[in-house]
């Protein structure tokens, strides 16, 4: 049982140091939303770790980001990349970011679910 409780405890903090080393590698891409669009339409980056910031310009009430890979159907949020989903619903007023998200080369959608936004918004990946 001691055993047990030692390896648990040395798996749980190497989870912890693997994701605070990813937030530290991670770099930013910050996105604004006002009503209706996103302010970026087309983002060109290269392949790593990145971490979301969407910024919530006066658009009145809360947004949130969905990330997919292009050709995928955004409507299955099964789809999704989860890890660059906001945190929680960012405020008027307000800034939110992801989780570290590793972008692998390719394009990508993205979108907000509660500020009916353009899904045809770009995120190439090279």
């Amino acid at each position: 049982m001691k055993n047990l409780v030692v390896v648990l405890a040395v798996a749980l903090g190497s989870l912890f140091s693997v994701n605070a080393q990813d937030m530290k590698m991670s770099k930013t891409i910050s996105l604004e939303q006002t009503k209706g669009e996103f302010t970026q339409k087309q983002i060109t980056v290269d392949e790593g770790t990145y971490t979301f910031e969407i910024a919530n310009n006066a658009v009145g009430h809360d947004v949130g980001f969905v990330l997919v890979k292009k050709g995928e159907d955004i409507s299955k949020p099964e789809n999704h990349i989860q890890t660059a989903y906001v945190t929680k619903a960012v405020g008027t007023g307000l800034k939110g970011t992801s989780k570290p998200t590793k972008l692998a080369k390719g394009e990508y959608v993205y979108f907000c679910p509660l500020n009916p936004t353009a899904t045809d918004n770009t995120l190439t990946v090279k």
